[in-house]
């Protein structure tokens, strides 16, 4: 019940910020400005379209190398599912339902699996601050002129720190498995023996998911891969921008992709209406763009952004025998164990 709820609530959020962005725009406007848009800069967003999708799937296989070994086509048609799961249903569903998947086709632990997802996560904020960091310390100022520059620094710097200090709790709990185990079992001693014991078991199978922690090699090449991701993201996004005549750096895409970072960690169904806002904001705040532009341009970048892995990743759905109901079903039964525990 209460999953059906939160279903509700972040779909009526999603229709909310929708309405909310559109409220804005003269619709007329907004057409005319795609009807100008430069069709030869929108082209090229096809090669970033397709190495982003790769990409993924390449910085996912060095995460999984210590577990065990995995197919590349099996990893990249998962994150295509797990990408369009996450596009179409609530919650970034995509983002449980992609290691499941794969750990059932490929034989590996579901919860170690898991861990990489969460590594992913540390890595794309890492790249993001990376790139967001240049644009601050050397083109920033001249940009963000009316805010406090300061204030602005201090808080990349701060959040860096924060995630310094979560890649420290990683690799400490990467750092033995076993002793992780050992020690939640003694933390919940006093808890009913069975589930003392199911405890115990996540918590050291986790801890094996982040075994990539361990290997120096395999991470630093899951961060290059990280850092090459959102680069090729921020070249999308400087084409699409430049496509409806919007006056910006190229390292103003960096600053503009924190942004959508932002907008798509909100759980609405492919990032509607935030997505949305999230670029129109930015793009109007700091770039000089017209609303309609900013809004046109909001609209065909997260055309490019979700469709075609929401397109590529459906077709594997049906190859495979799944359907949006079936995943939809099995996120339900798992947050449905979730909310009895």
């Amino acid at each position: 019940m209460k999953y059906q709820l939160r279903t509700l609530l972040v779909s009526l959020l999603g229709i909310a910020l929708l309405a909310w962005f559109l409220l804005h725009a003269n619709l007329a406007d907004v057409f005319y400005s795609i009807r100008g848009a430069s069709i030869s800069a929108l082209l090229m967003t096809i090669v970033p379209v397709v190495l982003i999708m790769l990409v993924r799937s390449v910085r996912w296989q060095y995460l999984l190398e210590p577990l065990g070994e995995a197919s590349f086509r099996a990893i990249f048609r998962t994150t295509m599912i797990g990408l369009a799961a996450s596009n179409l249903l609530p919650a970034r569903a995509g983002e449980f339902l992609r290691p499941y998947l794969l750990a059932r086709q490929e034989g590996l632990s579901a919860t170690s699996t898991f861990a990489t997802i969460v590594i992913e996560r540390i890595l794309d904020l890492v790249s993001i601050l990376l790139l967001l960091g240049i644009f601050v310390f050397f083109s920033g100022r001249h940009v963000l002129l009316s805010l406090n520059m300061q204030a602005v620094e201090i808080s990349v710097i701060l959040i860096m720190i924060a995630t310094i200090i979560l890649g420290l709790i990683m690799w400490l709990l990467a750092l033995n498995p076993d002793r992780i185990g050992l020690f939640v079992l003694k933390v919940t001693r006093y808890f009913p023996q069975g589930l003392a014991r199911s405890l115990s078991k996540l918590a050291r199978t986790f801890s094996e998911g982040l075994a990539v922690v361990r290997a120096p090699r395999v991470l630093v090449a899951a961060f290059i891969c990280s850092v090459i991701l959102w680069f090729t993201i921020a070249v999308q996004v400087y084409l699409v921008s430049i496509a409806f005549g919007i006056d910006m750096l190229f390292t103003g895409s960096f600053l503009l992709q924190a942004m959508l970072a932002i907008g798509v960690a909100v759980p609405t169904p492919g990032a509607v209406g935030s997505f949305h806002e999230a670029y129109r904001i930015g793009a109007t705040t700091f770039f000089g763009a017209s609303n309609a532009e900013a809004v046109a341009a909001a609209l065909i970048l997260h055309g490019i952004s979700f469709m075609p892995v929401t397109i590529l990743g459906m077709l594997f759905m049906m190859q495979d025998g799944l359907s949006l109901n079936g995943l939809f079903g099995l996120t339900n039964m798992r947050n449905q164990k979730k909310d009895l525990n």
